[in-house]
Order: structure tokens, then C-alpha cells, then sequence
């Protein structure tokens, strides 16, 4: 390959990187996200939401007890509802997502297969908050509980 051809292809290379980071760039979920509760601290609930491959995400939480003891677990989506590993959680082995809208996510959680949870993910109109609704199954289909979540956008 010669010079000119290295660098036509190093620059269109640069240009291609450029261009998927701009696209992930955009998604309004990007960031950290902090749960809004009245437990006192040491407790938190922080959400980190970051671009994976060309158009994913990778989500990372990590909980402090009010013992000061902290928990991390992680994965990763494309938002195309297919089943994905979860690392470091002892309740979920695997959760999927999809887009319901541009402003709504489903996320259902699994352990060993059965379903554990479905959350409705909602990302509020000037993107500085989530809403997340929790709704606990039993692993047979039937909801057992009901809860809400707010998080707000760490800037």
C-alpha cells in the first residue's frame, strides 16, 4: 500500500471512529445517574450508563448499604431484547432490554431462565430523570410486588 493510500485509509478509519462516537454521543441516557431516596449515608444507588460496540450500552450500578458496604454489577445491550450475562449480581444471571420508545425501555431480569423482574425505564422529556417502574415476578408470569424509582442525572 503506498503512502497516500495508508493515509487516505488511516484518515477515513479516524473519520468512521469519529462518526460512531457521535452517534453514541447522542444517546440522552449516557451518564450517571443518582437513585433520589431518603436513606441516609452512607446509602446510594448510582447508575453509570456508557456507550458499548456501535450502538450499545453498558450499564454499571453500584450500591451502598447503610453499613457502608458497597455492591457493583454490570452488562451490556443493544437494545434488541435479546438475553445478556449479568457480572456480579447474585439475584439476576441474565436481563434484556429493548426500546419501547426513544424516551422507554423495557428491562426484564432472569435468574437461571425464569423471569425475576420486568422494569419500565422511562427517561423524563429534559433527560434529568429516570423513572423506574419495578414489578417483581414470581416465575410463572404472576406479579408479586409493585415498586417505584426516581434517579436524577449527576452533573
Amino acid at each position: 500500500m503506498t503512502r497516500s493510500r495508508r493515509s487516505i485509509a488511516a484518515t477515513l478509519a479516524t473519520l468512521v471512529v469519529a462518526a460512531s462516537a457521535q452517534a453514541q454521543a447522542t444517546n440522552p441516557r449516557f451518564g450517571q445517574w443518582k437513585l433520589k431516596s431518603d436513606a441516609p449515608a452512607p446509602a446510594s444507588n448510582v447508575m453509570t450508563y456508557e456507550p458499548f460496540g456501535a450502538k450499545g450500552m453498558k450499564v454499571t450500578v453500584t450500591a451502598v448499604n447503610a453499613r457502608g458496604d458497597t455492591t457493583s454489577w454490570w452488562y451490556t445491550t443493544d437494545f434488541d431484547g435479546k438475553d445478556m450475562p449479568v457480572t456480579g449480581s447474585s439475584g439476576t444471571t441474565h436481563t434484556s432490554v429493548r426500546t419501547i420508545t426513544d424516551r422507554i425501555n423495557e428491562i426484564v431480569n432472569k435468574r437461571d431462565g425464569r423471569v425475576t423482574q420486568v422494569l419500565t425505564n422511562v427517561l423524563s422529556p429534559d433527560g434529568n430523570t429516570i423513572g423506574v417502574i419495578y414489578m417483581r415476578d414470581d416465575g410463572s408470569g404472576k406479579t408479586t410486588a409493585v415498586s417505584f424509582a426516581t434517579y436524577e442525572r449527576i452533573k
